[in-house]
């Protein structure tokens, strides 16, 4: 799984959207995730090749 650095949750939505308008797959809806550090904000899809991306961005407000 490759991780990318976001600037915000929206720059995250934007990558999920772009990627599953690409032929990637959806493999987790944009969202904080409470199983992680708190403030963490991540979405998870596939490319068509199968490889796992994931944009990621922390919250240091949450």
């Amino acid at each position: 799984m490759l991780t990318f650095k976001a600037r915000s949750t929206q720059q995250v939505q934007v990558f999920h959207d772009a990627a599953c308008a690409n032929e990637g797959t959806n493999e987790g809806e944009p969202g904080y995730r409470a199983h992680h550090v708190p403030g963490v904000y991540v979405a998870y899809v596939r490319d068509p090749d199968g490889n796992k991306l994931a944009p990621l961005f922390r919250d240091a407000s949450k």
